[in-house]
């Protein structure tokens, strides 16, 4: 898979995740914002509030959203490695989660309020800053590297 295409002008663009320890349990949002002169930001808060992974990630994408509207940005490409996300926020949306629907409503209003916006799905290995911002806000550390399984011949 290749990396997010580049930017478009005047697009911020954002990488967000979320952790929830254990799972369900204290939430921690991360995510790393890009201004269009490629000036960067990140986030890294702890809720204190209970739920599953599924849920801080939605809260990370919503606190980044809400950080742009209150910069006057206007374009926006997210980036998450959650499909469930990802899914919800389509065009067409998934089966709704009936739980996490009030969150996904006030994700889409914030996802209107821009002219551009878009909410994309990366692999999980190319999102790894945000990541770790999630799991510093619950003080545990980032993830090792995943290892590549290497194929053996005979």
């Amino acid at each position: 898979m290749s990396a997010p295409a580049p930017a478009a002008a005047g697009e911020w663009t954002v990488f967000c995740d979320g952790s929830a320890v254990p799972n369900p349990g204290r939430m921690g949002l991360g995510a790393v914002i890009t201004a269009p002169d490629g000036a960067r930001q990140t986030l890294s808060v702890a809720t204190h509030a209970i739920g599953c992974n599924n849920e801080a990630e939605l809260r990370a994408l919503i606190a980044a959203l809400q950080a742009l509207n209150a910069q006057g940005a206007t374009a926006v490409r997210a980036f998450s490695d959650n499909s469930v996300l990802v899914a919800q926020l389509a065009a067409v949306p998934a089966k709704p989660v009936v739980r996490l629907a009030a969150l996904f409503d006030e994700a889409r209003t914030l996802l209107h309020s821009f002219e551009r916006a878009e909410v994309q799905w990366i692999p999980r290995h190319r999102n790894g800053e945000a990541d770790a911002l999630a799991r510093a806000a619950l003080g545990i550390p980032p993830k090792p590297p995943a290892k590549w399984a290497k194929k053996h011949r005979r």
